[in-house]
């Protein structure tokens, strides 16, 4: 029996790195599942499994998937009442956004973070292309800095065009195993093609019509980094979808709301139109951003389906 962690998934095949920087091909044997998750996928990139070696054909049957320390789900796009394991064991996410091409919406970025929150995991947040930007840009994207940095989430503006800001970001990232998210088109893999250029990843063009990227990475995949640790590179997402949570505690998830919440004259109020609601009376303060406060209601009545 081999020990080894899952480097890349294709959904049925896994390639297992293991011993001194072997990379095995295995598959998963018979009826494959984890405990008390319905997933479309029982094994993910990051998970620490147990493998039988086939000699002969090189190749390994995955039998066990050792105890995670945490994961990070999405809501399945085809089956609503599953979810897909975007990664596990992580120790940090890191969210790649753009002011323009595309334009990266709040709502988005919120739903991810929240999704961070309740598995616990650090978030942090990348604002590319910053070459791009004129004074209209440059502001906006000063606004969102100063509103996340003050929750309490790191911010790593970049110009990959210009190598500019990379250095904070690899010490970050050193020795770690950090996971790098977002839209198609925010330069997740050109990000990568320049912290390990031996990678040579395929990356796309923007869209004109749609100011949209083109997904290029296909299926999740780890890559170690030449300053120690490793990335997990993941499909371009369009939407988040955030999933087990009871409605009442999707609060919890924003920390600033919590922080407060604890001032509302009832314990269970949802900061919708109950009385003595401290939440809403410090959005109208502006102690919280109204942001913030929107995408919390969009995620809490779930209306708003294309960030789904």
């Amino acid at each position: 029996m081999e020990r080894g962690i899952i480097i890349k998934s294709t959904g049925s095949r896994y390639r297992v790195l293991h011993g001194e920087g072997i990379v095995t091909e295995c598959i998963i044997k018979g009826k494959f599942r984890t405990k008390d998750l319905k997933t479309t996928n029982p094994v993910a990139v990051g998970d620490n499994v147990e493998f039988e070696f086939d000699t002969t054909a090189g190749t390994g049957i995955i039998t066990d998937v050792l105890d995670r320390r945490n994961y990070i789900l999405r809501k399945s796009s085809n089956l609503s009442k599953q979810s897909q394991i975007i990664a596990a064991n992580i120790d940090s996410v890191f969210l790649m956004i753009t002011i323009i091409m595309p334009e990266t919406p709040v709502e988005f970025i919120d739903r991810f973070l929240v999704t961070a929150e309740a598995y616990r995991i650090p978030a942090c947040i990348i604002i590319n292309k910053t070459d791009l930007y004129g004074k209209a840009e440059f502001n906006r994207m000063k606004e969102l800095m100063d509103m996340y940095v003050e929750i309490g989430y790191e911010c790593f503006p970049l110009s990959l065009k210009e190598n500019a800001g990379l250095d904070a970001l690899r010490q970050r990232m050193k020795n770690k195993t950090s996971l790098l998210s977002g839209n198609s088109g925010v330069g997740k893999s050109s990000l990568l093609n320049i912290l390990n250029p031996a990678l040579k990843l395929k990356t796309g063009d923007i869209s004109e019509y749609h100011k949209q990227g083109k997904h290029i990475t296909t299926f999740p995949e780890m890559h170690s980094m030449p300053f120690g640790g490793y990335v997990i590179d993941t499909p371009g997402i369009r939407g988040f979808g955030v999933v087990d949570m009871e409605r009442n505690e999707i609060y919890h998830f924003f920390p600033e709301i919590f922080r407060i919440s604890h001032n509302c004259r009832f314990y269970n109020c949802l900061h919708l139109d109950e009385p003595g609601c401290a939440v809403r009376k410090a959005v109208e303060e502006g102690e919280i951003n109204p942001l913030r406060y929107r995408s919390y209601i969009n995620i809490l009545e779930d209306e708003n389906s294309k960030y789904r």
